[in-house]
């Protein structure tokens, strides 16, 4: 072979390696991206966190306490939804009225959505249920306006599930509670698309261990669910075949109570966010990385 075909050999390999995209990789120690210091007690639960990027803000929901018997508002919640700037600090909070359990960015059509308690019917019909649109004004502030985007769907599962969305498919992700399923909802279908079953032997860990209610969707090819191992202190991903394909640990001095296998957990703006409650005045919601790579 002559020299100066070795070398064009090479150019090329070398061009198409370049242009071949990194693989991504589980971190094996989380990284703390953002803090978020609550700046006055929650109203109800803690439960997930959105990131807008269109308003550079994270927005904080509280879920629980559904309306009170024999109040005159009978669908409306006393859980707040409060806001942050992206450097996390506190900005405002409002009243939506709804039971939120998990609150979301939809890139689709921009704007901050939720997903109250009992989205499936599952625990019986009652007011106020389904997912429902936050109105942000010309402001940039959190308002109490919502706008109902569907009402209680079966397919989720679990009354109290928190799913996570996938923007792309326009598919849910919901865990269903005390079991290691996950089930993929298509909200024009009355019934779950497919299961999916996460290897929780090959992570060491029991359902019981992890998060019950939660499961994130990070949009990374091959990482696409996460889960909150609380038990073992660390962040269990997995492929959309449940497969496990890392474990990321939390800092070892992270104080986690038995709520945060129920609430206080969340994932956007490419982060696992985690309630811990022990951590300044009212609690503090800290932003993990555990991926070096992010969605597209």
């Amino acid at each position: 072979m002559t020299l100066n075909r070795f070398t064009a050999i090479s150019a090329l390999f070398a061009s198409l390696w370049l242009v071949l995209p990194a693989s991504a990789q589980v971190l094996p120690e989380a990284q703390i991206g953002v803090r978020i210091p609550l700046a006055k007690k929650p109203t109800t639960r803690p439960m997930g966190v959105a990131y807008s990027p269109l308003h550079q803000r994270y927005f904080v929901a509280d879920g629980g306490l559904g309306p009170v018997p024999g109040s005159m508002d009978i669908t409306t919640s006393r859980s707040e939804v409060h806001v942050f700037d992206a450097s996390g600090k506190y900005l405002q909070s409002a009243l939506p009225g709804l039971d939120n359990r998990a609150i979301y960015f939809n890139p689709n059509t921009q704007l901050i959505e939720t997903i109250t308690y009992n989205v499936s019917s599952n625990a019986g019909f009652t007011p106020g249920t389904g997912i429902y649109s936050l109105e942000i004004n010309d402001k940039g502030e959190l308002t109490e306006n919502t706008r109902d985007i569907i009402s209680f769907n079966p397919a989720f599962g679990d009354a109290a599930t928190m799913p996570s969305y996938d923007a792309k498919t326009q598919r849910y992700y919901a865990k269903q509670e005390r079991s290691n399923r996950v089930w993929v909802v298509d909200p024009k279908q009355r019934e779950k698309v497919s299961e999916i079953v996460l290897d929780l032997d090959a992570a060491g860990a029991r359902y019981d261990d992890i998060s019950d209610h939660f499961i994130a969707y990070t949009g990374i090819a091959g990482e696409e669910l996460a889960v909150l191992d609380v038990d073992h202190k660390a962040v269990l991903v997995f492929d959309l075949n449940g497969k496990l394909v890392g474990k990321s640990a939390l800092p070892p001095t992270l104080k986690l109570l038995s709520q945060n296998h129920y609430n206080g957990v969340g994932y956007s703006n490419g982060m696992v966010f985690v309630y811990a409650e022990r951590e300044g005045e009212f609690g503090t919601y800290l932003g993990f990385k555990v991926s070096d790579q992010v969605a597209p």
